[in-house]
């Protein structure tokens, strides 16, 4: 799905939305992001936070650790 396509595709949407509340929910999300540089939110991190970050990707790695998709969906 090519950018043109995209962008007709979430008019569509956005359309079709009636709920004023999700409508400035969506509209303050792409705002954020639209003035966001890549690698701001890792910057803005602390170095704890960030040793967190790297340790809960390198935990991920290993299948014993991941929750299977089913079991999530059940418990909430």
């Amino acid at each position: 799905m090519g950018t043109v396509e995209l962008k007709s595709d979430l008019h569509k949407i956005l359309d079709r939305i009636d709920n004023e509340q999700l409508l400035k929910t969506i509209y303050d999300f792409l705002k954020q992001r639209e003035n966001a540089k890549d690698g701001q939110i890792w910057e803005s991190l602390s170095a704890e936070q960030k040793e967190e970050v790297l340790l809960s990707y390198e935990e991920s790695q290993d299948d014993k650790n991941l929750i299977n998709w089913e079991s999530i969906k059940k418990k909430y």
